[in-house]
């Protein structure tokens, strides 16, 4: 696998607020410092691929009213490797429109995708399960979706069922797909994480180019044809142009029901190196460190009395002091200050005031 054909594209188009007050729509959670390291969950991706894909083949989809933080964020990137999308059409066009403009560039490209948003743990054995992933689909056929294995009856997420009866004979790591299921309700995900063929859909997926660009137009051909009719002009001053009168063009579907769900050649990777989303302030507690009452503390000043259960969230220098809060969410930025309950942050964006 040669490392200059290996090729990083990060999905960072999201416009979600959930963790308002520090992200909004003008600055969603992929472009804030939500673990209150000094790096936000966009650098934190690129970071923990490390050594696998040089700078010059990470590649960033957004929103065209993003582009700016991304360059901002990513000083180290080409400009060219942002690409802008006109309007939101969900993952399968995001990843067509990328497909193929490495493809101008590199035809023999390897392509990691994967969301921008998410937290892993064990960087170390991230990279070791992405390498192997990589070499895998250097010269096959094969798509390739990580599985998270599941110490949770989560809800929030879609699971993978694997074939487990048989590996693949050129890597004992991956297995075939049976099938992909959609997020559960509490009773049938309490019934999958009892199986140990039941793994959580991270969305990162791994696959040559060659075999993402014939699956669409196998599976997608409308899609399909769009692209490929842009590429004369990909990496032209005309690409953006022509990008915003065809992009809305497509249909507006994810890449799982374009592709994911029809494919023949998929196979999962069952993998555990702490690994979140962090779709949620309760996923974002359950990833951070907690005091012996189950409290996590993101900030250097603030003091807790007889407080339990809480994410607290100040980052901006202030003396804090809780007393009292069982299950809360404490959370601000600059002159907004959020107090709710655990169990309603399902609200937040009600409260926000966001569409």
């Amino acid at each position: 696998m040669a490392k200059q054909n290996n090729h990083l594209v990060i999905m960072a188009g999201g416009v979600g607020s959930r963790f308002w007050p520090m992200s909004t729509a003008e600055k969603p959670k992929q472009f804030i410092d939500v673990l209150g390291c000094g790096k936000t969950l966009l650098q934190l991706t690129v970071e923990r691929f490390g050594d696998l894909v040089a700078p010059d083949n990470i590649w960033v989809v957004t929103n065209e009213r993003y582009a700016d933080i991304v360059a901002e964020q990513l000083p180290d990137m080409p400009r060219q490797n942002i690409l802008r999308e006109p309007c939101r059409r969900n993952t399968a066009p995001c990843i067509a429109y990328v497909s193929w403009r490495i493809k101008s560039k590199d035809p023999k490209a390897n392509i990691v995708v994967t969301p921008s948003d998410h937290i892993v743990i064990n960087v170390q054995e991230f990279q070791r399960v992405i390498r192997q992933c990589m070499l895998f689909t250097a010269d096959s056929d094969a798509i390739v979706t990580l599985g998270m294995k599941p110490n949770r009856p989560e809800t929030g997420y879609g699971y993978i069922q694997a074939d487990l009866s048989s590996s693949s004979l050129r890597n004992k790591e991956l297995f075939r797909v049976d099938s992909f299921r959609e997020k559960p309700d509490l009773k049938t995900a309490q019934q999958y994480i009892q199986k140990s063929n039941y793994f959580w859909n991270a969305g990162i997926f791994i696959w040559n180019v060659s075999t993402i660009v014939n699956a669409f137009r196998v599976y997608q051909p409308k899609m399909a044809k769009i692209f490929e009719s842009l590429m004369p002009i990909f990496g032209t001053e005309d690409e953006q142009q022509i990008i915003n009168e065809k992009f809305p063009q497509c249909e507006n579907i994810s890449v799982d029901y374009a592709i994911m769900e029809k494919a023949d050649e998929i196979f999962v990777c069952p993998a555990d190196f702490g690994w979140s989303d962090l779709g949620t302030w309760g996923s974002l507690q359950q990833q951070t460190p907690r005091d012996l009452y189950g409290n996590a503390v993101i900030g250097n000043n603030v003091s807790l009395f007889d407080t339990r259960g809480c994410i607290i969230h100040t980052t901006q220098e202030k003396k804090v002091v809780i007393q009292g809060l069982d299950g809360y969410i404490v959370a601000e930025q600059n002159d907004t200050l959020l107090i709710c309950k655990l169990s309603e942050e399902q609200r937040i964006k009600q409260f926000s005031g966001e569409n």
